[in-house]
């Protein structure tokens, strides 16, 4: 199975602070379910069981090994927002980062999800909230992953590494395609992360078909470790 730390420092990280803006966006997301539980209801929720009205955010920095997070902290007009974001963060991050590089591969469990808000100290969320960051997360990477590609890339990097993931009851092998690209100001960027069976040549076709449609331009050379399939698309480099 890979490893899926090594997954996230050599695909996740690129200077355009992707995985930064992943966890931004994650983080903010914890809070802001921090919230819901300390206020008894949603932001706008009518109801009796109400304890706290919301009153805007305030904005906090959190460092990490990626850089400044610039996070929004809820607050309430009647008592102050309580967080575990900043106190506990270090110690779960790991946890965050493998639940990201699984929404990457095949879409992050609930289990896991649970079990990073556990760890902080969220332990009274419910499984349909569970369930619903847990979805979101998937859409998130989703969104990332079929961004329109806005520069000309002049470089092209592609690797693969064989991981097991769930195919209904069972796991098996399957191979984990990464595009990389780089401008020709050497910024590296991930243009792409895709699953086969295969890797015959309707795959590459697919693959890059995706790819030109999202803005893939101006490849001048395309570097890889021989994979059958990709030699036969000799019109890929005339991006």
């Amino acid at each position: 199975m890979v490893n899926l730390f090594s997954f996230r420092e050599d695909y996740l990280v690129d200077k355009e602070d992707g995985i930064r803006q992943l966890l931004t966006w994650f983080l903010n997301l914890v809070m802001e379910e921090e919230a819901l539980l300390q206020a008894g209801a949603q932001r706008y929720e009518r109801t009796d069981f109400r304890k706290a009205t919301r009153n805007g955010y305030k904005p906090r920095i959190l460092l990490t090994k990626y850089g400044e997070l610039e996070l929004l902290k809820p607050q309430f007009r009647e008592f102050p927002f309580e967080t575990q974001v900043f106190d506990k963060y270090s110690r779960v991050e790991k946890a965050i980062l493998t639940a990201v590089a699984e929404s990457y591969l095949q879409g992050v469990s609930t289990r896991r999800m649970r079990k990073v808000m556990t760890s902080l100290g969220i332990g009274e969320i419910s499984a349909i909230s569970v369930s619903r960051i847990t979805k979101e997360l998937d859409k998130k990477v989703e969104e990332f992953l079929s961004k329109p590609i806005e520069h000309e890339i002049s470089y092209m990097l592609i690797d693969a590494t064989y991981v097991k993931v769930r195919d209904g009851l069972h796991y098996e092998n399957k191979a984990l395609f990464i595009v990389a690209g780089i401008r020709d100001d050497g910024y590296r960027e991930i243009l792409g992360a895709k699953l086969a069976d295969s890797e015959d040549s309707l795959f590459w076709e697919d693959l890059f078909d995706d790819l030109k449609e999202r803005g893939l331009r101006g490849v001048k050379l395309i570097v890889s470790d021989g994979h059958r399939g990709i030699k036969e698309q000799e019109y890929l480099l005339g991006c």
